[in-house]
């Protein structure tokens, strides 16, 4: 593969790390100050999300890196994708467990889109955690074929 095209994916991972600390630092300000009133649990719910999420960030580098060297068809990249999958399935689930108290915020503030805005934040990572399970499942198939074709060879 074109190092050009792996550049450009690992840029754009970078770009969205540094929007999502720059969202948790203006959580962290808000929380700090003392300003989040009822929104609190929502704001620690979006900063304990944001660990997977730069996990999940963090092992894409590694699974473009792998790419780069000509190691994707490896149990590294089998267990990058893995943990990419665990990462999505991981913020799906915080976002999930804090839906109750969004619903609430939402009734109490008259605020029915706000539901819809947490569905999304549920369902968006879970199409990422069940597309990485898809991908991983084909990679691995595609490794064990691999290893077949080199003994047979």
């Amino acid at each position: 593969m074109k190092q050009g095209s792996t550049l450009f994916l690992k840029s754009v991972i970078y770009l969205m790390g540094l929007a999502v600390l720059a969202l948790c630092i203006i959580i962290a300000g808000v929380t700090i100050s003392g300003n989040a009133g009822m929104y609190l649990p929502m704001l620690l719910v979006m900063f304990l999300a944001a660990i997977p999420f730069f996990y999940g960030l963090y092992q894409g580098i590694l699974l473009l890196s792998y790419i780069e060297k000509g190691t994707a068809f490896s149990e590294l990249s089998v267990k990058a994708i893995k943990n990419i999958k665990q990462c999505a399935f991981a913020i799906s689930v915080l976002y999930a467990a804090g839906m109750p108290y969004i619903i609430y915020a939402a009734d109490k503030d008259d605020a029915p889109g706000a539901v819809v805005i947490g569905l999304v934040f549920i369902f968006a990572p879970l199409v990422v955690s069940v597309f990485a399970a898809v991908l991983e499942k084909l990679l691995q198939n595609a490794i064990d074929i691999k290893s077949e074709n080199d003994l047979t060879v």
